[in-house]
């Protein structure tokens, strides 16, 4: 069992089918945490409106996290935009240990004071073009349907390494990568202009931590494909997670 002050998670998009909640289930039996921080895109009500497929899995999980509130640890529920129709009765307190918010902020133990949020508010497509949002969720969701026939048949040719094509194309495609390198500058400017020494985030599925123009960029990546998370150690370092 691993120990953390905190640990981030985002984009887990219960109730569709390319939700890895087996994965998360046993990644939060494995790491425990005084503070556990649902960034945003937890329950993917968009999806849900055109096809529910909500699994018992995705019911674990929701009972899991509000068992581990139950026993203390405090339980943050930052609202997207994928479960945004949350965001008219907030902010919600369920209990002296579960909060759901907009977004909230987060002193680390190196005193630096982090502005949490989903990040969608950082996306300029998402707040001028909905509808175009919408129908690249579509296509995203359709290129990680095509990764297990790819994989597939990668296997049956000797590659055992599992490969994303949803991945690739995201990290390779240049208007993919300006879309990314926007995205980081818009969040770390906010963050900086607001008085924050850093910025933790999800939305786009890229997990990473870095420094830009000296303000701390942390995104927690996904739990589609990547399975990762963000943690603070109780020494004050943070660490990205992968299960």
């Amino acid at each position: 069992m691993n120990k953390y002050k905190s640990i981030f998670i985002s984009d887990v998009h219960l109730g569709t089918k390319q939700a890895q909640a087996e994965k998360l289930l046993q990644f939060i039996k494995e790491n425990e945490a005084e503070n556990f921080y649902l960034v945003g895109d937890i329950i993917d009500g968009w999806a849900m409106k055109q096809k529910i497929r909500w699994k018992q899995s995705h019911s674990d999980v929701i009972q899991k996290l509000l068992r581990a509130a139950r026993k203390g640890t405090n339980v943050y529920y930052v609202t997207g935009n994928h479960d945004e129709f949350l965001r008219s009765f907030l902010p919600l307190f369920l209990g002296d240990n579960l909060q759901v918010v907009n977004d909230i902020d987060y002193e680390g133990i190196d005193g630096k004071k982090y502005f949490v949020t989903h990040g969608d508010i950082f996306d300029t497509m998402t707040i001028t073009k909905k509808w175009l949002t919408i129908f690249g969720d579509i296509g995203y969701d359709f290129l990680l349907n095509l990764n297990p026939i790819i994989n597939f048949v990668r296997r049956r040719f000797g590659f055992k390494r599992y490969w994303s094509l949803s991945a690739e194309l995201k990290d390779n495609l240049r208007e993919s990568l300006h879309f990314i390198e926007d995205y980081e500058n818009i969040a770390t400017q906010y963050a900086k202009h607001t008085g924050y020494d850093g910025v933790i985030c999800g939305h786009i599925h890229k997990v990473d931590i870095k420094e830009i123009e000296g303000v701390s960029y942390m995104n927690t990546g996904d739990w589609v494909e990547s399975c990762s998370a963000l943690v603070e150690t109780f020494e004050g370092e943070w660490k990205i997670k992968r299960y």
